[in-house]
């Protein structure tokens, strides 16, 4: 097929709500020059073109409903209008009316369709063969279903990267765009997390997959696009509950108004029917039904443009009523991963041979602290000795045999007796007091050195925490971690205030507490332990990086771990209530100002049509602005820049 050919029939597949309206438009067009031109027996045949083509997918949708669910929509209601103007001669205007209304409708059609595609495009994008490397080194071809967590996949270069996993070997960048909205390469190196649909830049990658297919980043992206297009905000459950009982007293007014004036008050039939269809258009309440959805849909859409999954529009409407933010701590608001802050030998102990022997005990241990150590020893230490043997104690730390001397690794009174780290207690005490953990290694019984750790806080967390406080909103910082490191964090990403010490069910009754002071709540978390506290909030938000388990639980989900993303969040729920409540008054007021001109007998059908309808199509526009929505400029917080940390007492 020529490409032409090819672009041709994909537009029109796409498009075929509005390639029907505009051809509706052009028989419209042209029964108007014929009607100009005295030909009104063609114009007429071209008028009733106009009517089948461009109302066809509007007439389709209203006796669906009507047919099989019983109810009257504002589908029907533009049916009998346009019929009825047709039937006293009014075959432009009757047009017109099915034209502009069509028209909207393919603008709101375009809304949905924009606010999936984004996100619906992956489908298409899943890859489904993955390279699976066996333990002969060879590698063989298998479905991605198939994968298994702990399973190792060759990732050539140019690939879509089949699975979620960590970079094992090989140096590459990846383009994200498509699953955090990143337009830039990333650099991908021994350690880095990947995400499945990304695509492999010039580089070869050996990967470690941990998550299955089915609980893949990519997988749960596509199932909330599936619930957030069959969810509905509070203001549009109204909307479409009032819809039917509506549309039946427009057309029982319209009776009403056929009847009464003509058998009781002798009105002249002609009159009286031309008021009641100019009547039966402006009471149409399509504007009304178009001030919710497109206006949610555009919002979602930019969100999702913005590694924002929004799970549904209800979510999004009571995001703007929120007082008061809590933050679980690690992974939320630090990285996740402790990090050695810092190391000293001890007198009488060469540095470089301390750290040496911890590289190489620890870097075979699966510790979080371990590898912490483990990386920044390695770095510092050029020659690693052979580890003789090794044990690991549970609880305490580990012990090693290197070139015939123990090593102990651990807590200080499994490093050596207690009493003998205490010349150096005033620098442990020190860091301790920062929240630092703090492992200690000994050779042979003997003090060696020390090492401080700490989890680090996110590089964007204090400026999104400043955004946030800017904008008069309350963090919180809720975590199980012990007073001190809970008040160290605080400090430095800046909360209002913290809760230290909480277990999973404390989060919960804090998260109470704080709906009876400050009203709506937002959680964000990324653990399982964080996700009762995600349900019981108004709104939970869960880090990309998270637990499934957050994930599924939370509302909204920030697909690239961002923080600064909340602030778009509440920026796009801000404004799609006010551009709701924009809409909603503007077409009420529209249409109690044509029914008032109309029992007036000063509106004509003609401009009944083009108000009318040209109301609608003002609403949908109105909606479309938050297509438009960006994330605002923010630099780093400046150190000072906000003295609001209220120290709290620990619950």
């Amino acid at each position: 097929m020529p490409k032409s050919s090819s672009f041709t029939h994909s537009f029109f597949s796409r498009n075929r709500e509005l390639v029907f309206s505009l051809a509706g438009g052009l028989f419209l067009l042209a029964g108007y020059l014929l009607e100009r031109a005295d030909l009104f027996g063609w114009a007429v045949a071209l008028y009733l073109l106009s009517f089948a083509v461009g109302g066809y997918f509007k007439a389709k949708e209203g006796l669906t409903d009507l047919v099989k669910d019983r109810s009257l929509n504002v589908e029907v209601l533009m049916i009998v209008a346009a019929a009825g103007a047709a039937s006293i001669g009014y075959w432009s205007e009757g047009a017109i009316l099915i034209f502009i209304f069509s028209l909207a409708g393919a603008m709101e059609t375009y809304t949905l369709e924009k606010s999936e595609r984004d996100l619906s495009n992956l489908i298409r994008m899943a890859p489904e063969k993955a390279s699976l490397l066996l333990p002969d080194g060879e590698t063989k071809v298998v479905n991605v279903e198939s994968l298994e967590v702990g399973n190792r996949i060759l990732v050539r270069p140019g690939e879509r990267i089949p699975a979620d996993g960590t970079v094992i070997t090989g140096e590459s960048t990846t383009d994200e765009a498509a699953i955090t909205g990143e337009s830039m390469p990333v650099d991908k190196k021994s350690g880095s997390s990947v995400y499945n649909g990304t695509i492999n830049g010039t580089g070869s990658l050996t990967v470690k997959v941990t998550k299955r297919n089915a609980d893949s980043l990519f997988q749960k992206m596509i199932a909330l696009v599936r619930q957030a297009k069959t969810d509905r905000p509070p203001s549009q459950q109204l909307i479409e509950k009032i819809e039917g009982p509506y549309v039946i007293t427009v057309l029982l007014t319209v009776a009403v108004m056929l009847t009464i004036p003509v058998l009781v008050f002798g009105f002249p039939f002609e009159e009286t029917f031309y008021r009641a269809m100019v009547l039966l258009v402006v009471a149409s309440p399509c504007a009304v039904v178009a001030s919710v959805m497109p206006a949610l849909l555009s919002a979602i859409s930019t969100g999702a443009r913005n590694g924002i999954l929004i799970k549904g529009g209800v979510y999004l409407e009571q995001l703007a009523k929120t007082g008061v933010i809590a933050f679980d701590k690690t992974g939320t608001l630090t990285e996740g991963s402790p990090a050695v802050t810092g190391f000293q030998a001890l007198p009488g102990n060469d540095e470089e041979a301390v750290l040496a022997a911890a590289a190489a005990i620890e870097r075979q241990s699966d510790h979080p602290l371990a590898h912490a150590i483990a990386a920044y020893a390695g770095e510092r230490s050029r020659n690693l000795p052979a580890v003789e043997t090794i044990e690991d104690v549970p609880g305490y730390g580990v012990r090693a045999v290197i070139a015939g001397e123990t090593w102990h690794i651990g807590r200080s009174g499994f490093a050596g007796d207690t009493q003998a780290w205490e010349p150096v207690r005033n620098v442990t005490g020190k860091w301790a007091e920062e929240g630092n953990t703090l492992v200690y290694a000994a050779k042979n019984g003997e003090p060696a050195g020390f090492f401080a750790l700490k989890d680090q806080i996110r590089p964007a967390a204090s400026a999104a925490l400043n955004t946030l406080a800017d904008a008069g909103i309350e963090t919180v910082m809720i975590t199980g971690d012990r007073e001190a490191t809970a008040r160290k964090i605080a400090k430095e990403a800046g909360v209002s205030r913290y809760v230290a010490e909480c277990l999973p069910e404390e989060k919960v009754r804090e998260v109470e507490r704080l709906r009876k002071d400050y009203g709506a709540v937002v959680m964000v978390g990324d653990g399982v332990n964080d996700a009762p506290a995600l349900a019981k909030a108004d709104t939970g938000i869960a880090m990309g990086s998270g637990t499934g388990v957050a994930i599924d639980t939370a509302h909204i989900v920030l697909m690239n771990s961002e923080l600064e993303k909340i602030e778009l969040s509440l920026e796009l729920s801000r404004r799609l209530n006010r551009i709701v409540k924009q809409n909603l008054i503007f077409s009420v007021a529209v249409i109690a100002v044509l029914i008032t001109a109309n029992f007036a007998q000063s509106l004509t059908l003609p401009l009944g049509v083009i108000g009318h309808e040209g109301s609608t199509i003002l609403v949908i526009l109105n909606g479309l602005r938050l297509l438009r929505v960006k994330q605002r400029k923010g630099g780093p917080a400046e150190p000072g820049t906000r003295e609001r940390l209220k120290e709290a007492e620990v619950s």
